[in-house]
C-alpha cells in the first residue's frame, strides 16, 4: 500500500468548493462523503454519499446538509418521533478526514476505498442546534469571550503572563489531548485473571517490546495515523496483559495485551474529532491484522483497565506572534501556576460532582473506578512538593503537568475519563468549571500565593470559594495513606453507580448553573442526556449485565467428590452454593437478587435497582474468588 498516494485530510483552510472539487478528482480511490454529527450520547453518524452526486450538488451539502430522523440518533426529549426533523450540518471550521476500507481495494487505484467523513453540526427542527459538538463549540466561544473580558477588566494578572495588558492578545487558545489506552486479543479466548494479575504486578509487560501480529498492527497503525496529521508521539505496551504464545502453525495465538498511542494536542473541538478518527483507524488496521480491539474501560474484572488521560490547557496568542500559557507563572521555579491557572483547577475540583456525569456514564465506567489500580476516585488534586519539584502523584483526580523549562507545557491532566467517555462532553464541562474558578479568583483580585493556600486548606477551615468541610489537596497515595472512610470524609462521597452519579444533578443545582451559563447546556439538553445514560445503564443490566452473572453463576458447579473433599473443600462448597441461590435461583416464596434487579427496572424503580446492582456485584465477586479457591484445592 503505497500511502504517500492517499489522501488522508482535506484541512480546514481548503473548504473552498473549488478546493474540496479537486482534491476529490485527484484521488479517484475516495468513493463515499459522509456527514458526520454526534448525538448526545456520543454516538455519530455514517451514511454513504457517492463522491459524484456530492460533487454535483456541493453546495447544497456545504450549505444544508443532509436530514435524517429522531429515530437515528440519541436525542431524547428533543427528536421525538412527532418532532423528528434533523439537519447534518457540515463544520467548515475543522479538518475533514478520509476513512479508509483496509479490505476494500478498488481495481483502478489499487487503493483502498476511501470515505471522507465531514465532522458535522445537528440542527433539529431548522434552528435549534443539538449534539456533543454543538456543546462543545458553545463551551469554547463562552470560555473564551468571558475570559477576554476578566483579563481586560483585571490587568493585575499580566504580572504573571509576560505582557503588559489584555489589548495584547489577539485569541485565546483552548488545548486539549487524551491518551488512548485499549486492550487486544486474538479472537475468542477468555483472559485468564490469575495470569494476567501476576504478569501485572511484576510489571512484565510494562513498556516492554511488542511481537508479532501486536507489533505489525501497531507499528502500521502509527504510519497511517501520522500520514493524517496527528502527529504521534508514541505507541507503547501498557501495564495490563501476558506474553503472547507461538502455537504450532507458526502464528502467535492467545494474545491478550493492553497498549497505548498518544499523539499531539490540538483545540479542543478539533482534539475530539481526532480522538475519533484515531480510534477508526487502530480498530481497522488491528482487525486487519487478525487481532480484536476493544476500548472497554474494564474489559477484564481484577486487572488494571483502561484510561484516557486528558490534558487540558489555555493559552494567549498575543498580536505580535507569541504564545502565553495563561496557568504558567512567571517564576516557575518560584511559583506553580498563575492566578488564572489556580482559579481553573479549583474551578473543576469545586464543580467535578457535576462533570463526573460525562466521564463516567456507564456500568463498564464505573467498573474501572475503584481503589487500586491506578484509577482515580477521589476529588483531590496534586501539584507538586515544591514549587521546582514536578508533581507526579498518579492517584489523584487531576494533575498539575509542569516543565520548569518549557512554560506552554504546563497543563491539567484529568485522569477519571476512559476510552469510551464522551469527550466532547467531558471537555465542555471541564472548560465551563474551569471558567468559574477563573472568574472566582480574578473577581477576588487574589495572587498565587493567596489561592496556592486557598486550595492547600484543611478540613474545617473556611476558605473563599472552596467548601468548607473538604480538602482538594494531597501529594500522598491517597490510597495508601487514607482509609476508605478518611477518604470519603476528606474528598467527597464517590458515586457507585450510573444513577448515584446523575443524581449530583438534583443534588447540587447551584453547581449546575455553571455548565447553564450563555445556555450551553440548556434544561432540555440535560434531561436529554440524564434520560439518554439511564437507559442505556438500565438496558445494558437488563440484558447484558443479568445474563452474563447468571451464566457465571451456572460455571460455578460442584466439583468435588465425597469420598476426596475436605473439610475446608466443604465449607467453601456451601459458601458457593448460598451465593448461587441468593444471585440466581427462586423459590414459591422468595425472589432471587437477580429477579428482584429486573422486577425494579420494569417498574422504573432505578434507585432501588441501582442499590441491589452494587449487592448483586459484591456477591458475584464473592462467589468467583470463592469458587476459585474450591476449585485449585481439588485433586
Amino acid at each position: 500500500m503505497l500511502l504517500s498516494k492517499m489522501l488522508f485530510n482535506i484541512p480546514a483552510i481548503n473548504h473552498s468548493k473549488r478546493d474540496i472539487i479537486e482534491m476529490l478528482r485527484n484521488h479517484p480511490e475516495i468513493k463515499f462523503v459522509s456527514l458526520v454529527g454526534l448525538d448526545i450520547g456520543g454516538s455519530d453518524t455514517d451514511e454513504k454519499i457517492p463522491v459524484e452526486l456530492f460533487i454535483e450538488d456541493i453546495e447544497d451539502f456545504l450549505t444544508k446538509g443532509v436530514q435524517t430522523d429522531g429515530s437515528s440518533v440519541v436525542l431524547p426529549k428533543i427528536a421525538a418521533l412527532n418532532n423528528a426533523k434533523l439537519d447534518i450540518i457540515p463544520d467548515m471550521n475543522v479538518n475533514w478526514y478520509v476513512d479508509y476500507n483496509f479490505s476494500h481495494i478498488d481495481e483502478e487505484t489499487r487503493l483502498p476505498v476511501g470515505t471522507l467523513r465531514i465532522p458535522s453540526f445537528l440542527v433539529h427542527d431548522d434552528d435549534y442546534q443539538v449534539g456533543s459538538r454543538v456543546i462543545l463549540r458553545d463551551a469554547v466561544e463562552t470560555f473564551k469571550s468571558e475570559l477576554m473580558e476578566l483579563l481586560q477588566e483585571y490587568p493585575y494578572v499580566f504580572e504573571e503572563l509576560g505582557c503588559d495588558a489584555a489589548y495584547e492578545i489577539d485569541d485565546i487558545d483552548l488545548t486539549a489531548a487524551t491518551e488512548l489506552e485499549f486492550w487486544v486479543k486474538t479472537p475468542d479466548d477468555k483472559a485468564d485473571r490469575e495470569q494476567l494479575s501476576t504478569s501485572q504486578v511484576l510489571k512484565e509487560q510494562y513498556w516492554k517490546r511488542t511481537i508479532g501480529p501486536v507489533r505489525t498492527a501497531l507499528e502500521k497503525s502509527l504510519l497511517i495515523l501520522d500520514s493524517y496529521g496527528f502527529e504521534i508521539e508514541m505507541g507503547h505496551k501498557e501495564v495490563g496483559g501476558v506474553k503472547a504464545k507461538l502455537g504450532h502453525s507458526g502464528e502467535y495465538d492467545h494474545v491478550m495485551e493492553q497498549l497505548e498511542v498518544d499523539w499531539k494536542f490540538s483545540t479542543a473541538l478539533q482534539a475530539a474529532d481526532n480522538e475519533s478518527q484515531v480510534k477508526y483507524v487502530i480498530k481497522d488496521v488491528f482487525r486487519a491484522n487478525g487481532l480484536d480491539v476493544t476500548f472497554m474501560a474494564k474489559p477484564i474484572e481484577g486487572v488494571a483497565g483502561s484510561g484516557e488521560h486528558t490534558h487540558v490547557g489555555v493559552a494567549a496568542r498575543l498580536k505580535d506572534g507569541r504564545r502565553v500559557n495563561l496557568f504558567a507563572p512567571a517564576s516557575p521555579q518560584e511559583e506553580y501556576m498563575s492566578p488564572v491557572g489556580f482559579g481553573a483547577l479549583m474551578g473543576i475540583l469545586k464543580h467535578y460532582e457535576i462533570i463526573n456525569p460525562f466521564v463516567t456514564s456507564s456500568n463498564d465506567a464505573f467498573n474501572r473506578l475503584k481503589p487500586g489500580f491506578e484509577a482515580p476516585v477521589c476529588i483531590v488534586t496534586s501539584i507538586g512538593h515544591k514549587a521546582d519539584i514536578p508533581s507526579r502523584n498518579r492517584t489523584v483526580l487531576i494533575g498539575l503537568v509542569r516543565d520548569a523549562s518549557n512554560p506552554l507545557a504546563t497543563r491539567f491532566e484529568l485522569r477519571s475519563p476512559n476510552p469510551k467517555s464522551n469527550t466532547y462532553l467531558v471537555l465542555a464541562a471541564v472548560y465551563l468549571a474551569m471558567l468559574d474558578g477563573i472568574k472566582a479568583a480574578l473577581e477576588a483580585e487574589k495572587t498565587a500565593p493567596e489561592l496556592l493556600d486557598i486550595l492547600s486548606k484543611k478540613y474545617g477551615e473556611e476558605v473563599y470559594y472552596l467548601e468548607t468541610d473538604r480538602e482538594y489537596r494531597s501529594e500522598k497515595d491517597v490510597f495508601d495513606e487514607y482509609t476508605p472512610e478518611e477518604r470519603s470524609r476528606l474528598f467527597g462521597k464517590v458515586p457507585r453507580t450510573v444513577v448515584e452519579n446523575i443524581k449530583a444533578f438534583d443534588e447540587h443545582p447551584d453547581k449546575l448553573e455553571v455548565l447553564k451559563i450563555n445556555g450551553v447546556f440548556d434544561d432540555i439538553t440535560l434531561e436529554s442526556y440524564r434520560e439518554a445514560i439511564l437507559s442505556q445503564w438500565a438496558a445494558e443490566l437488563r440484558n447484558r449485565i443479568i445474563p452474563n452473572v447468571m451464566d457465571t453463576v451456572r460455571e460455578c458447579k460442584r466439583l468435588h467428590a465425597d469420598e476426596e473433599s475436605t473439610d475446608l473443600d466443604l465449607l467453601n462448597w456451601k459458601t458457593i452454593n448460598r451465593l448461587r441461590v441468593d444471585l440466581g435461583q427462586d423459590s414459591i416464596s422468595a425472589k432471587c437478587l437477580l429477579t428482584r434487579i429486573k422486577m425494579a427496572l420494569d417498574s422504573n424503580d432505578y434507585e432501588a435497582a441501582s442499590e441491589m446492582q452494587i449487592e448483586m456485584q459484591s456477591k458475584i465477586e464473592e462467589l468467583i474468588e470463592v469458587y476459585i479457591e474450591y476449585r485449585k484445592n481439588l485433586f
